[in-house]
């Protein structure tokens, strides 16, 4: 506990003035620049972090049959719910491909310049 009596955050501040005095402009002017670009480059990570994920509400019912339904019923509904999985598996490819197309445009961009 007796070395935390020695800290002082004056005596840290007078350090610091004395040690920038010694220092020339040109390394004081580098040092704001340097300091500059390491606050920016934060800034950016901590901005592009943040990256709002859209709640989607995907609830799924059970439904209750009676036990007198019929094997046509059963057959009947599956193809109902075929059919909507297959146009849900299509609206997914219909997404993926755009992303890949934005994808490959971006990647095209930077074949091309070099990047």
């Amino acid at each position: 506990m007796t070395f935390l009596k020695y800290i002082s955050p004056l005596k840290a501040l007078r350090d610091l003035r004395g040690y920038l005095a010694t220092r020339k402009k040109h390394e004081l002017w580098f040092m704001m620049l340097a300091l500059a670009i390491t606050f920016g480059i934060i800034v950016m990570f901590v901005k592009d972090s943040h990256v709002p994920v859209p709640y989607k509400k995907n609830i799924i019912y059970v439904d209750s049959w009676p036990i007198t339904r019929t094997e046509e019923e059963i057959r009947a509904k599956q193809r109902v719910d075929e059919a909507k999985r297959k146009e849900e598996e299509a609206a997914f490819l219909e997404r993926q491909k755009k992303r890949q197309a934005e994808f490959k445009k971006y990647d095209d961009w930077l074949k091309k310049h070099g990047i």
